[in-house]
């Protein structure tokens, strides 16, 4: 899938309603909006042949490398993004869940970063 399409889907968990769902809508979404992210990240590394290799890196080091390829607030942008949808992937006993609202800005920042 396109990081496009990754971005739609998790867009569909936002004002998905009722089952099952509204337990999971969250973590799924969040999930969804990094592996945009991720994928728009690996999409820079391939897009510079010297440094294709870079997209088979963890996802943090690609990030910290990435200011050889975009600028500076941009990477910036990226990684704060990346660590926010993060922490939203993994379950914590003693915090909320990101909001609606927390996870449609973080995936409107995705989409202005794929959007270039």
């Amino acid at each position: 899938m396109s990081p496009a399409e990754l971005l739609r889907e998790a867009r569909s968990f936002l004002t998905r309603q009722g089952g099952i769902v509204p337990a999971l809508w969250p973590r799924a979404a969040a999930i969804l909006g990094r592996q945009a992210l991720e994928a728009w990240v690996r999409a820079q590394w391939g897009a510079k042949p010297d440094a294709a290799e870079m997209s088979h890196c963890s996802m943090r080091s690609q990030l910290i490398g990435l200011t050889d390829v975009v600028d500076g607030p941009v990477v910036a942008r990226a990684n704060f993004v990346w660590a926010a949808l993060s922490a939203a992937c993994h379950y914590h006993p003693y915090e909320l869940a990101p909001t609606s609202g927390e996870l449609s800005h973080w995936l409107d920042e995705v989409d202005a970063l794929i959007a270039g």
